[in-house]
């Protein structure tokens, strides 16, 4: 099964790991591609200093290769710099998408757009926030302003 998921990932947290290890247990030994903000993009939309493309794609790699045992034999990844919103989803086909809550309308208009093209639906599969120790979701906001730290542990 070939799934798809996308982010910035700057820094990969807790609630990050939670959606790729989502992605991997869907993709069922298919294919993996993972979206990750371009620089550009990331500045564009976030304003906010990031570690490279580079650096946060291979994080997102080692990740679920470590973590989740992909490489080798059996599922393969990919990751794929997002010049936008859409990524390959709007040309590519997947069995499914991967999103938090925030992406959910994004991955409504993935669909949206695939239609106007032709292009099958691709199933959106959400997954929920993991919360930080204070019930609120783990970003990386949070992180960056220093209220938790990539475990939802609080900082102040």
């Amino acid at each position: 099964m070939k799934v798809g998921v996308g982010g910035t990932f700057d820094p990969l947290h807790d609630g990050h790991k939670k959606l790729l290890k989502k992605v991997f247990e869907l993709s069922e030994g298919g294919k993996i591609v993972v979206g990750v903000t371009s620089d550009r993009f990331a500045r564009a939309t976030k304003k906010v200093l990031l570690r490279p493309y580079a650096a946060r794609a291979a994080r997102v790699r080692r990740f679920l290769r470590e973590e989740c045992g992909v490489g080798g034999e059996g599922v393969k990844v990919e990751t794929v710099e997002l010049n936008d919103r859409f990524g390959v989803a709007l040309d590519e086909d997947f069995e499914c998408l991967v999103i938090s809550p925030e992406t959910y309308e994004v991955a409504l208009e993935i669909n949206r757009l695939r239609k106007e093209r032709g292009r099958k639906p691709i199933k959106i599969v959400k997954v929920e926030h993991l919360k930080a120790a204070d019930g609120k979701p783990i970003s990386s906001t949070r992180i960056k302003k220093g209220e938790i730290n990539e475990h939802g542990a609080l900082l102040q």
